[in-house]
């Protein structure tokens, strides 16, 4: 599993390095211990999943992964859901979520009744949980992001000057990494606020001098729509400036598929995604994923329901 999953190592190459150590494992075997496992592991996830939905701030994104279709041999794409605690968090954690689709659904059935600020990205199928109650969080790299291909694209002098002016935005934060949340909001108040209207004050500006339609009103756009999302970060220091944190949790996914290619159904994706979130927890933890699977799959079969916690990866101890 550590091999699949953390070191991205697909099952049939396993099989064969097996092979030539002399142990004729089949690969259906491999996979069906894979399977177990994560049948077995699903109430710790279940109770990660608690554990992070419990912060008043979380981080969201989702990556697509391909699924081999029902009784075909085609693939079709599903996604695959990361939700994390931020850097300002004491508890350190990642939940994966599988999913056939990138249907709204899926983010409302997984969030259920929470309401807190979620950081995520413009995707639609977030919006209904905007309207119940939950607070969104805007992305300024993504904002930046905009800026920086419209500059790659062509030296928009433009895009130079906004890029200049979120970098400032990011500077204060860089001052405000290590410190207090209430620290954080109050250096963000003093030196980022006053930054950050001078650049949506630039931004009105140069939007009415650019046509409808270019590259550059598009750049301009993204952020001017989004603007009270993305400055809500300055009236709360628990809040990140960005969504990076979670796109972070996101690559072991895109360097996960570019090995073992695709999913092989909708049960050993979820499967997957319950291994995952607790070798990604174990990693942020600073534990080895190994030493960490090794021990609670040791000790879940005789742990008390009431102390399951203690197997999670931000409370574990090795005995």
């Amino acid at each position: 599993m550590v091999a699949k999953f953390a070191d991205h190592l697909p099952l049939y190459r396993q099989e064969k390095i097996f092979g030539r150590a002399g142990l004729a494992i089949p690969r259906s075997t491999l996979a069906q211990w894979v399977g177990q496992t994560g049948v077995q592991l699903q109430a710790l996830v279940d109770a990660l999943r608690e554990a992070v939905l419990a912060q008043r701030v979380v981080h969201a994104d989702e990556t697509p992964v391909q699924m081999l279709a029902p009784g075909q041999k085609k693939t079709h794409r599903s996604y695959v859901w990361a939700y994390c605690t931020t850097p300002f968090s004491v508890l350190k954690a990642v939940v994966y979520d599988f999913s056939p689709s990138r249907a709204g659904e899926h983010a409302r059935n997984f969030l259920g009744s929470w309401n807190g600020k979620l950081v995520c990205d413009d995707f639609a199928g977030y919006k209904a949980g905007f309207e119940k109650g939950m607070i969104e969080i805007g992305c300024m790299a993504h904002a930046r992001r905009k800026f920086f291909d419209l500059h790659v694209a062509n030296k928009s002098q433009l895009a130079e000057q906004a890029l200049h002016s979120i970098g400032g935005l990011y500077e204060v934060e860089h001052q405000a990494r290590d410190m207090s949340d209430e620290d954080r909001r109050r250096i963000r108040q003093e030196k980022a606020a006053p930054l950050a209207k001078a650049l949506h004050d630039w931004m009105l500006t140069q939007r009415d001098l650019v046509p409808n339609g270019s590259a550059t009103a598009k750049a301009l756009d993204y952020s001017l729509k989004r603007w009270i999302a993305l400055t809500r970060y300055l009236d709360d220091g628990a809040v990140p400036i960005d969504n990076n944190p979670v796109e972070n949790q996101i690559r072991p996914w895109a360097l996960g598929r570019s090995n073992w290619l695709f999913a092989g159904s909708l049960r050993s994706g979820k499967r997957a995604a319950a291994i995952m979130s607790l070798i990604q927890s174990a990693r942020m933890n600073g534990h080895d994923p190994y030493a960490y699977l090794k021990d609670v799959l040791t000790r879940l079969p005789t742990q008390r329901a009431s102390e399951i916690d203690q197997l999670l990866p931000h409370q574990w101890v090795s005995v």
